[in-house]
């Protein structure tokens, strides 16, 4: 992953390292930061789409009687002209890269992921928010709760 990777302005050699310990395991998944963004980034590169900025909850109750999942906050650059071929691409990428993830989907303990639009400046705005705009503050990419994306909520597209 390179900073001049297309579609994909945010990756640098610094994000690698600075999430290196980040996960989502709210399933028992064990989901580490260097596996979602590499399945970003084999979206990206199958797709149309380009992003700015992501960051991954679980959503451990959805409505009604569906399965938990992941939901992907994303900031799009490009909206993905098929964002059902997008969110498979990225979840099969995952599946691949995660046999725990995998075996969650395939024995329907969870769903396939979902992605939610957060309007662009959205980030911005969230971590202006908090007061950690600028600087060496980076989005937690992966959380176990649901701060982050909850917070985001008022970025939805």
């Amino acid at each position: 992953m390179s900073s001049d990777s297309p579609g994909y302005p945010y990756a640098c050699p610094a994000t690698k390292k600075l999430y290196s310990k980040r996960f989502l395991s709210a399933f028992g998944e064990h989901v580490i930061a260097k596996e979602v963004e590499e399945a970003m980034q084999v979206a990206i590169a199958q797709t149309d789409a380009q992003v700015s900025e992501f960051t991954v909850a679980p959503q451990i109750t959805p409505d009604g009687d569906q399965l938990p999942f992941h939901e992907w906050l994303v900031e799009f650059e490009k909206e993905p002209s098929d964002r059902a071929k997008f969110n498979e691409i990225l979840d099969a990428s995952l599946q691949k890269q995660n046999s725990y993830y995998y075996d969650l989907i395939d024995g329907k303990i969870l769903q396939a992921l979902k992605t939610t639009s957060i309007k662009k400046g959205g980030f911005q705005g969230y971590m202006k928010s908090i007061g950690k705009l600028g600087g060496q503050n980076k989005v937690q990419r992966l959380a176990n709760d649901r701060k982050v994306a909850d917070r985001l909520a008022e970025f939805k597209k």
